[in-house]
């Protein structure tokens, strides 16, 4: 066991908080299973995600759609095995949220079987209500907002949120209102970095950016990208860092220190 893992404390939602009080930026990517957990984990990773991304990065699917409660626990239940100090966050999936008894069961069966310590849950009106019953079950939540891939058919491309006033103007609203609902991070995907600092700004829960810009409290990326083995054209927000590195250990470490460092993402990697 390395010496890293022997002295490093468990990090927790709270964990996460007194980061984004301090103004240290807060570490993440997603993994699949107990290997990789283990580079991330010892990369110093504040966070693991176990995304429904699987069903595209692992799984070969067109879409996050297909993936089930099952997979996830089954991935989560790995990528635990594999950490001793990141925190481990698991997607609940499509459709395993859209009644409070299915999120409340779904939830509970993501910590129960899998081990996550945290789920995360993609922004809709009916999710308001989800947060505060998760709360008030001792679940802790992640709100992701802007892009939501689980609504793909509905958008009908994957394309930046918040540009114009009226949905930037919500987006801000929906923050608050999920902040007060009890969640305990909010997830930013694919908005403009603008947008994202003001939300970050309001926010007294650390807020994680995936294509949101430099100005949010964190960043996470899915692995498969920094390691250019993700399928199709890499998004414009994700760095190849296996190209500048040459190896997976050395790329994790790199982004792990460019994102501490606030050296990624810069605006070349952001939207306005």
């Amino acid at each position: 066991m390395s010496a890293h893992h022997q002295d490093v404390r468990k990090v927790t939602v709270q964990t996460l908080k007194q980061m984004k009080i301090a103004g240290e930026r807060i570490v993440s990517l997603t993994a699949y299973d107990a290997a990789f957990a283990r580079v991330l984990d010892a990369a110093g990773c504040d966070f693991i995600l176990v995304g429904d991304s699987l069903g595209m990065v692992v799984q070969g699917q067109a879409t996050t759609i297909p993936v089930t409660v099952d997979d996830i626990i089954y991935h989560t239940r790995l990528v635990v095995r594999g950490t001793q100090r990141a925190l481990v966050m698991a997607d609940m999936p499509f459709m395993s949220y859209s009644s409070a008894q299915d999120c409340l069961l779904n939830a509970a069966r993501l910590m129960k079987e899998g081990g996550a310590e945290i789920v995360k849950l993609e922004w809709g009106e009916l999710q308001l209500d989800m947060v505060y019953r998760l709360t008030e079950c001792g679940i802790p939540v992640c709100a992701h907002l802007g892009l939501t891939p689980q609504a793909i058919h509905k958008m009908g491309t994957y394309r930046v949120q918040g540009r114009e006033h009226a949905t930037a103007t919500k987006m801000i609203d929906d923050a608050r209102a999920l902040e007060a609902a009890g969640a305990d991070m909010l997830l930013l995907e694919c908005v403009p970095m603008d947008l994202a600092r003001e939300i970050t700004a309001n926010a007294t829960v650390p807020v994680i950016g995936i294509g949101a810009g430099p100005t949010v409290d964190g960043q996470i990326l899915v692995l498969y990208d920094i390691l250019d083995i993700a399928p199709g054209k890499r998004t414009r927000f994700s760095r190849n860092y296996i190209e500048d590195t040459g190896s997976i250990h050395r790329a994790v470490e790199r982004y792990v220190a460019d994102v501490r460092e606030g050296r990624f993402p810069t605006a070349e990697y952001a939207f306005t």
